[in-house]
């Protein structure tokens, strides 16, 4: 390791140097979407991981600050909107606290009900099965329902802070 890099000593690392480090992870950038039969609801999320093939299990990882994820809790039936390149400024509104987060944005009903936002990479709908709670956060897992995907699409990407993409 080069003398620029972070050296945690054993024990418990401060935040910073957690997200700092951690930051190292690129990862795509989703909007957890739900319907409470009234209105639309959802929150940015980077946490979305493959959890099981059989049975089709994803997980995603709630802030227990959220004031979305317990309206979306409650409703049960989700869409996870995988964002593509070109989706940073959706990205940017759904990741600020209050208001009309749908503003807008142009989504269809999902066949569970859960919004579907135009021009995203792909959609799981699923029903939230289990939480647990981890730290300042909640791991959620929700049962796949159904899939679709833009093949030719290109992910909208978070690394160290910033977003961007596959180069062509």
């Amino acid at each position: 390791m080069s003398a620029d890099n972070i050296v945690i000593e054993p024990g418990c690392p401060a935040p910073a140097a957690l997200r700092k480090v951690l930051g190292h992870f690129a990862t795509g950038v989703a909007v957890i979407a739900a319907h409470d039969g009234t209105r639309p609801l959802g929150f940015t999320c980077q946490s979305v991981v493959s959890v099981s093939l059989d049975p089709p299990f994803v997980s995603f990882c709630p802030a227990k600050s959220s004031t979305s994820w317990p309206l979306l809790r409650t409703a049960g039936s989700l869409c996870i909107n995988v964002l593509a390149h070109d989706q940073r400024e959706i990205c940017r509104q759904f990741a600020i606290s209050g208001g009309d987060k749908f503003a807008g944005i142009d989504w269809t009903h999902g066949s569970n009900g859960a919004p579907a936002i135009n021009g995203a990479l792909a959609h799981i709908e699923a029903s939230l099965e289990f939480e647990h709670e981890a730290g300042d956060h909640t791991i959620a897992l929700a049962r796949v329902t159904e899939l679709a995907a833009d093949d030719g699409g290109r992910p909208l990407l978070f690394f160290k802070g910033a977003f961007g993409g596959f180069a062509d």
